[in-house]
């Protein structure tokens, strides 16, 4: 069935990228990455539970239905996890099927539709971040947290399970290395990825100053209670220190699994990368390292879009991926954790302590400060647009 929208939609198969609209191949363009280069490394070809694919009784007698869902999702390896972790479970257990749509960001496109009152999505993943100012606009549905099952709202925090979104997953940038590069032990902090003297080799960073900034800190020995929030004279410390390693980056990249490509292409030998992507790696063989210490934490909220077409199937969609048997095959498809912890006996004993909800690794994270982000300064903008200008000139300078 074909559909004609601004999004570009396809059902819950792979993507023909010579036949895909500009919408899901604009990522790829601007990152300069193979889409089969980047299948190779990351977490897609994780094993997944078979209980995830099982016709669940409690998915046949309380979230049955017949139609679609519309679901966002980012594109790549991700998409092709959560097809087979989620996705194809959910259709088996109701009936509803799914149609995907991918792009690097939902949040500029969730706008348009809002404004334009013209709401073709069911499901979106909004950043933390943008939450708040998009909740207060009216875009989104209460989560009715009626269909869930009991093994999921007792799993699931209360800070997790917000009127009108449910955290997706728990994002981690973080420093990865390549072990062939330091077959002794590569950074073990921030201040050691600055140190290319006694680490020598090229460093890669992303598109976000909220990461980089607070890693530049960290770089500099500031302590995590100490980084947010990021004051005037916190800022000008964090480019300074900028300075001392911007030579020593010969590509920033831009999409979630570039780092771990550029990692094994040899174009990089420590960067920060994203957990999921780095884990999937890993679990796949790739000669890769992670570092906890340090890594810049951050939520990404599922989300019912208000006057999307099939909204009943969408608040279906959330119950269903929030149930712990799901939640795991989701975890292990694609590398990033979501809320549940019942998941946890679920889950391979070893994937355990490479994950972000795993206690000692979770100690040595630092929470992103969304709501001095979101804040307005005097002139009018925010703290996170602020900021984010100031990195784009510094890149360019």
């Amino acid at each position: 069935m074909k559909r004609s929208s601004p999004s570009g939609f396809i059902r819950n198969r792979a993507v023909d990228l010579a036949k895909a609209p500009k919408v899901l191949t604009t990522g790829l363009r601007r990152s300069g990455l193979n889409r089969r280069t980047l299948l190779q490394f990351a977490a897609a070809a994780m094993s997944i539970p078979a209980i995830a694919r099982s016709n669940t009784a409690f998915a046949k007698d309380k979230l049955a239905g017949s139609g679609e869902v519309v679901v966002f999702s980012y594109g790549g390896t991700y998409t092709k996890a959560l097809r087979k972790a989620v996705f194809e479970p959910f259709t088996q257990a109701t009936g509803i099927s799914v149609l995907d749509v991918v792009a690097d960001f939902a949040e500029p496109q969730v706008r348009a539709m809002s404004e334009a009152g013209r709401v073709d999505w069911d499901i979106a993943m909004i950043d933390a971040q943008n939450y708040p100012a998009m909740d207060r606009a009216g875009m989104f549905l209460p989560i009715d947290y009626g269909l869930w099952d009991d093994e999921a709202v007792k799993g699931t925090s209360q800070d997790a399970r917000i009127k009108d979104a449910v955290v997706a997953f728990r994002s981690v940038t973080m420093v990865a290395y390549d072990q062939r590069a330091f077959p002794k032990g590569g950074p073990k902090n921030w201040e050691e990825f600055w140190d290319v003297k006694n680490f020598p080799g090229p460093r890669g960073l992303g598109p976000n100053a909220r990461h980089n900034l607070v890693f530049a800190l960290q770089a500099d020995g500031v302590s995590k209670s100490d980084l947010w929030p990021l004051t005037d004279d916190k800022l000008e410390r964090a480019f300074k220190k900028l300075d001392q390693i911007k030579l020593q980056i010969p590509k920033w990249w831009v999409a979630g699994g570039e780092p771990v490509t550029l990692l094994m292409n040899r174009e990089y030998a420590a960067t920060s990368c994203p957990d999921g992507r780095a884990i999937g790696a890993i679990r796949q063989g790739s000669p890769l390292r992670i570092v906890w210490d340090g890594g810049n934490l951050n939520y990404i909220y599922w989300t019912v879009l208000k006057g999307g077409p099939n909204s009943s199937n969408a608040q279906k969609f959330i119950a269903f991926v929030n149930r712990a048997e799901i939640a795991a095959a989701y975890t292990m498809g694609v590398g990033y954790p979501g809320p549940n912890t019942n998941q946890i006996k679920h889950l391979p004993p070893d994937l355990v302590p490479n994950l972000s909800i795993f206690d000692e690794n979770a100690s040595k994270l630092v929470l992103q400060d969304n709501a001095w982000l979101v804040a307005k300064r005097p002139d009018g903008k925010t703290n996170i647009d602020y900021i984010q200008e100031r990195w784009l000139a510094w890149r360019s300078s």
